[in-house]
């Protein structure tokens, strides 16, 4: 672990980070190829449970930000951030937003709840995949109302929308109780009472669900004062964590492309040679630089908590929103009519893009909490 104590000086890789990038690389590329996406998106089963059992507990994603005590990795979200990157670049289908992201932060903030150290170690050590049921477009501090309630113990309601559910084992399902009080509740998705319905989802590779509870039995994790933070923690460590994963979209998209002009000949000449086509990946470049550091310095800030997190999380998704969905629409044009095939993974890169940027507030509700954080009049 690094001694680094700001924000800023996280901005460069550490030699662990490094190591840990290159073994998430090599384990996604030998698991998770395009043609095995492409067959597996559209079935009943769009998860690989085989890569996210190799990624998650072979190689310790799941349990990077949990301590050694419940058998993490004792590393930080920064270190996540780096497996978050490749899993865009990757365009990995696995429940990493929802299980290691989502789930884990909201419970990493109720650790002094008695069952949750429990949980977290399932997690960690794998006995358990978990979700968290709100609904994927919920920005950071904006959770609203929620939409279960919960009498002795049972839930009754829904909540649409929400990632990874297909792939739980256990959901944390937000509930308001009778007096008004917020609590946190672990249901099992097998048990009496639990209905999951698969939605249309534009993005293939990150199905969202709805959730239906009809007096479906629970189990009370937390109560009262400190579910909301715990709730508004888990939203601001995923916008980061997006955040890093809009940079692994849009580092594939222009690697990728400049690879393609490269090889591509057009009038007998590489389409690479032309002056108006480097621009346009210079452009792209520059794009990831900058998109890599706002992102970087998010994950760091929610890494120790520093007092700019809001501010740092807000800034770097109504940036990299909008530089990974750009990365891959010029990446799906680029490529020409190869690109517009479903056999090639473009328009896999492009539905990813545009989904994050619907994910966890957009960018307009970004630039809007930022000018309220700044003191400044918003403009959309």
């Amino acid at each position: 672990m690094s001694t680094f104590t700001t924000p800023a000086e996280h901005l460069i890789y550490s030699s662990d980070e490094d190591d840990l990038r290159a073994a998430v690389r090599d384990s996604l590329t030998a698991a998770v190829s395009v043609p095995a996406i492409l067959a597996r998106i559209e079935t009943e089963e769009p998860y690989d449970s085989s890569a996210w059992s190799t990624l998650a507990y072979e190689i310790g994603a799941a349990g990077l930000p949990i301590a050694e005590t419940w058998s993490g990795a004792g590393a930080s979200w920064r270190e996540a951030g780096v497996v978050a990157e490749e899993i865009g670049r990757a365009i990995a289908p696995l429940p990493y937003l929802g299980s290691a992201v989502l789930a884990t932060a909201a419970l990493l903030a109720l650790t002094n709840h008695r069952t949750v150290p429990k949980l977290l170690t399932d997690i960690a050590e794998g006995r358990i995949t978990a979700t968290l049921a709100v609904p994927l477009s919920t920005a950071p501090a904006s959770l609203g109302t929620v939409t279960v309630m919960a009498r002795r113990l049972e839930l009754t309601g829904s909540v649409t929308s929400v990632a990874d559910l297909f792939a739980a084992d256990l959901i944390l399902v937000p509930s308001a109780e009778i007096d008004g009080t917020l609590s946190l509740y672990a249901v099992d998705p097998s048990a009496a009472g639990v209905a999951i319905t698969r939605g249309s989802s534009l993005d293939l590779t990150r199905p969202l669900s709805s959730l239906r509870l009809d007096s479906a039995a629970g189990t009370l994790i937390a109560h009262g004062h400190d579910v909301q933070p715990a709730l508004d923690r888990a939203l601001t460590v995923a916008a980061a964590m997006l955040a890093c994963e809009q940079v692994g979209i849009t580092e594939y998209c222009l690697e990728s492309t400049v690879a393609y002009a490269k090889t591509r000949y057009q009038f007998g000449r590489q389409i690479g040679s032309y002056q108006a086509i480097k621009h346009r990946l210079a452009d792209m470049y520059l794009d990831l630089v900058q998109a890599r550091a706002v992102a970087r310095y998010a994950a760091a800030c929610v890494a120790i908590e520093d007092p700019d997190t809001a501010i740092a999380v807000g800034v770097a998704q109504a940036f990299c929103s909008r530089v990974a969905l750009r990365a891959a629409e010029e990446a799906l044009q680029l490529h020409g009519g190869i690109g517009f095939t479903w056999e090639h993974p473009a328009h896999l890169y492009l539905k990813r893009a545009k989904a994050d940027q619907l994910a966890l507030g957009t960018v307009d509700a970004h630039r809007n909490r930022l000018a309220d954080l700044l003191g400044l009049s918003s403009t959309a």
